[in-house]
């Protein structure tokens, strides 16, 4: 389903989504002032309809049971459907039993078939599975023929049909892969119906288009004619009769056809009323370039949440404000509807910028490198359309090869993490983050939240959505210049070769640094450059200074019919034995054959084009430098790694018990109402709910009561400091380790107390000798719980050997973070030692990842250390911090996630 995004806007008042026509529906919670409203509606319903939801035709039913779901609290769960200024829809379940609940809803007749009443059902079934309901039932006549395809189409499976013709479905509330591809492809429809009257308008009207030159709108309306827009154009100025060729209406009401697109270039004073004329006047889609918004504090919030507001009243998509436009190169469009002063070629690369002078920038760098724009919009305040929105709207577009996004915030990383790990199995997707500076460290009293960042966050969301993150928009468009030309690289094995042998050498060394491999050729291979002439052959190969083209076409077919490379890096200095002309033709001839990418730095020639055309219309990049060149080809290495793997599964994991942990959680937050750190016994008890094998610990208060928990537990036993407040327990003393006896325990609880300032103390079972490491979360208000693995005990902050994923996590996802620490291979069995029980550290991940998705109030916790022994992995010391936070309110995100990755 699709959710638009509305940044500041409380869960709790609803979500806008985008109906199957393109149009925008609001569902939120019923409320009791709703009553008449839905009175309203029923009215409107059919009779048709009332028999088939209430198997007879009685209007008082249908009233009987909207009262019922307004006024009468408990036992049920409510959503209205919003569309305009009515409510059209309802939809309810009532609970049956534990685990299960019976579902219904009601639509009025005139929003049939715009697939509300499927948003309604996907919504209910999101919420129901919060709430704790695995499976929803619905009976439905068996006449009723379009509801059944709405409940068979959102995953609900036939169960009987009874002898009275009514139909039992159910409802598995988790959704199976084949049902959230189902939702996934709803949205991605909806998404570009309700986009087309942007980006690809029949008809479009400059809004405060100025007569004389230099005015934004009056340059914007001269890029879109001479830019050969195969629409209709007007500009709507009411003191002109035409303004550069175009003509010139009064108000967008004036304008004699329905205007799709409207680009609003006003004072900011006069954008609502303006927007509230395009909606009256049915404009579908809105671009608005004015400043003075959010941008300038809460006075432009204000104006720009009823921007929003009168936007959604007329289901008017909106780009803005605060931005530069947008662009459409397709033939059958041709639309710039910029005011920049680049005039944008056709290509492969589709962008969406927030900041205009950015876009600007690959705009210019693209046209210039023959990579070339299919679309491109900035962004400016993201009021409505989104980085979201036009990702799913580039997912299908045939013309876009690679997706580009410069991002100075996330409005929804989660949605967003969701959508790319989908798209990024077609099309590659490069981001440029800005504002890595900003921000620092969170506060928090935990290793986890100290070490937490928002740069983290957004890395960790980027390695698991196959996301590949830019440092500068120049290496976007390089890397999209790779990654646009097939095929992909199946491997790191790569070539360089060529005349140049200093450049030869910088781009091996460029592409050693970034992982790439550099194997040697065979002796065949070898024997055969050889006799080419090369005075190198086994990689790099340099040809000599003196190589022709007709040795350099040879010796690249020789390489690239090895077998023994995957990609390759051609770097050739013009010199008087061979022009620019003849290097290329011999690279395109040698390149039509080859199944494997090539790249090529070209030094020497300011002439040099910037791309080689093949004669099956691939163009092979040219680079100014070797090491650009072999930083996008490592690029395009990565994501062909990441869309090769598999997508992995998120376990299902025996021994949990979230009925036990909601205990806790509830327990602990009505005698702390504000949140806060659980004792060692609480922080336990949650662990054993999750299944997380804990050494033994007891508390004990006096040096008696520790010597006797001593003895409960069985020496050798650890001492520590349980004295509020103490963060590092280490830092100050507050631990003692292989205690053997009762004396040496009497005097390290003598020791301990007197400088922890407290007598509180733990005393734990000593755990098995094993490796130290540390797992750990920390809930981001964006980006949700942040799951951290890396080296523990003392060395934690020391080492800063650590990694992070987002929620859910892969098996792959965990596998991935344990490989990439440092330690990794202590873990594996350093110099013969005894190797750790992986599969141990990856199962607690793995139930520390579940803890934090069950428990939407946990905001910090740490086990450090978790031994990883050789025989299992134990926590040995855990802390757990708690918030009254309530239920992760981004449904979508989570079900477009999912139980599935």
């Amino acid at each position: 389903m699709t959710a638009i995004e509305r940044p500041g806007t409380s869960p709790g008042t609803g979500w806008d989504v985008l109906a199957a026509d393109g149009s925008v529906v609001r569902i939120r919670p019923i409320r009791l002032d709703d009553e008449p409203a839905l009175a309203a509606m029923n009215q409107r319903v059919s009779d048709e309809s009332i028999y088939l939801r209430f198997f007879g035709i009685n209007r008082g039913m249908a009233d009987d049971y909207t009262h019922h779901l307004a006024a009468e609290p408990g036992g049920h769960v409510a959503l209205v459907a919003e569309y305009g200024d009515n409510v059209v829809g309802v939809a309810s379940y009532e609970a049956l039993r534990t685990g299960e609940a019976e579902m219904a809803f009601l639509l009025q007749d005139s929003v049939h078939g715009r697939g509300i009443g499927t948003l309604l059902l996907e919504q209910l079934a999101a919420t129901a599975r919060e709430n704790g309901i695995e499976r929803l039932r619905a009976d439905t006549l068996g006449e009723n023929a379009k509801m059944l395809r709405v409940l068979v189409g959102s995953g609900f499976e036939p169960v009987r049909k009874l002898d009275s013709g009514v139909v039992e479905l159910v409802l598995d509330t988790a959704y199976h892969p084949a049902t959230l591809e189902r939702m996934a492809d709803r949205e991605r429809a909806a998404e570009n119906r309700s986009l087309h009257r942007l980006f690809s308008p029949q008809t479009v009207a400059v809004i405060g288009a100025g007569r004389k030159p230099g005015g934004i709108g009056h340059e914007l309306l001269l890029n879109i004619v001479k830019g050969g827009f195969t629409g209709s154009v007007y500009a709507v100025n009411p003191r002109a009769d035409q303004i550069a060729d175009v003509p010139a209406y009064p108000s967008i009401s004036a304008v004699p056809h329905t205007v799709d697109l409207a680009v609003i270039a006003v004072p900011a004073e006069r954008v609502l009323g303006v927007l509230t004329e395009c909606g009256e006047s049915g404009v579908g889609g809105a671009v608005v370039l004015t400043a003075g918004f959010s941008e300038l504090g809460s006075a432009g919030r204000e104006l720009q949440h009823q921007m929003l507001a009168i936007a959604r009243r007329h289901s008017i998509r909106l780009i803005g404000p605060n931005c530069l436009g947008l662009v459409n190169t397709a033939p059958d469009v041709s639309l710039n509807a910029t005011f920049a002063e680049v005039s944008p070629t056709p290509g492969a690369l589709a962008l969406a910028a927030q900041s205009g002078a950015v876009g600007i920038a690959v705009l210019e760098h693209a046209g210039r490198t023959g990579l070339g724009i299919s679309e491109f919009v900035s962004l400016g305040n993201k009021v409505d359309v989104s980085g979201n929105d036009v990702l799913l709207h580039w997912w299908g577009d045939p013309r876009t090869a690679v997706i580009g996004l410069y991002l100075e915030s996330f409005g929804n990383p989660r949605k967003f993490g969701g959508l790319a790990r989908m798209i990024g199995r077609t099309k590659p997707i490069l981001v440029v983050k800005g504002g890595r500076s900003v921000g620092g460290r969170r506060a928090g009293v935990s290793h986890t939240a100290a070490a937490a960042t928002p740069e983290t966050a957004v890395d960790a969301l980027f390695a698991q959505s196959g996301v590949l993150r830019m440092d500068t928009v120049e290496e976007l468009v390089e890397t999209a210049r790779v990654l646009a030309v097939p095929p992909l690289p199946q491997g790191r094995r790569v070539a360089v070769v060529g005349n140049a042998g200093g450049a030869g050498i910088l781009a091996a060394d460029a592409a050693s640094r970034l992982g790439l491999q550099l194997p040697e050729f065979g002796p065949a291979v070898q024997q055969k450059l050889a006799a080419l002439g090369a005075v190198g052959t086994a990689n790099p190969v340099d040809l000599g200074a003196a190589a022709s083209p007709t040795s350099l076409e040879q010796g690249l077919r020789v390489i690239v019919a090895s077998g023994e490379v995957d990609s390759l890096v051609v770097n050739y200095a013009v010199t008087r034995a061979g022009n620019v002309a003849d290097i290329y033709a011999a690279i395109a001839a040698a390149g039509d054959h080859a199944d494997l990418p090539i790249v090529v730095n070209c030094v020497g020639s300011a002439q040099a084009a910037p791309e080689i055309a093949l004669a099956d219309g691939r163009r092979i990049p040219v680079f100014p430098f070797p090491e650009s060149a072999v930083r996008a080809l490592a690029h395009a290495v990565r994501y062909a790694e990441w869309r090769a793997r598999p997508q992995g599964v998120v376990p299902e994991l025996p021994r949990v018990d979230a009925a036990g942990a909601r205990v806790v959680v509830e327990r602990f937050l009505r005698h702390t109402p504000s949140g806060g750190w659980l004792d060692p016994q609480e922080a336990s008890q949650l662990l054993r709910c999750a299944g997380v094998p804990m050494m033994p610990v007891l508390t004990a208060v006096t040096r008696s009561k520790a010597i006797a928990a001593a003895e409960t537990v069985g020496y050798p036993v650890a001492l520590k400091t349980a004295a509020p407040g103490v963060v590092h327990k280490t830092d100050i003393g507050g631990v003692r380790v292989g205690l053997a006896n009762a004396v040496q325990l009497g005097q390290a609880y003598d020791e301990i107390t007197a400088a922890a300032g407290g007598p509180q103390v733990l005393v734990q079972a000593m755990a098995p000798a094993g490796t130290e490491l540390v797992i750990g979360v920390v809930r981001d208000r964006l980006f949700g719980p942040l799951l951290m693995a890396g080296s523990g005990g003392v060395l934690t902050d020391v080492l800063a050997d650590r990694q992070w994923r987002g929620l859910p996590l892969t098996d792959l996802d965990a596998l991935e973070m344990l490989h990439s620490l440092r330690c990794a291979p202590v873990l594996a069995g350093y110099r013969g030692a005894q190797a750790a029980d992986q599969d141990a550290v990856l199962d607690v991940m793995q139930r520390i990842a579940w803890l934090a998705n069950a428990v939407p109030e946990l905001a910090e916790l740490d086990i450090n250390p978790l031994v990883a022994a050789p025989a299992g992995a134990f926590a040995v010391d855990v802390r757990m911090r708690l918030t009254p936070a309530a239920p992760e309110p981004d449904w979508y995100a989570r079900h477009l996630r999912g139980d599935q990755p």
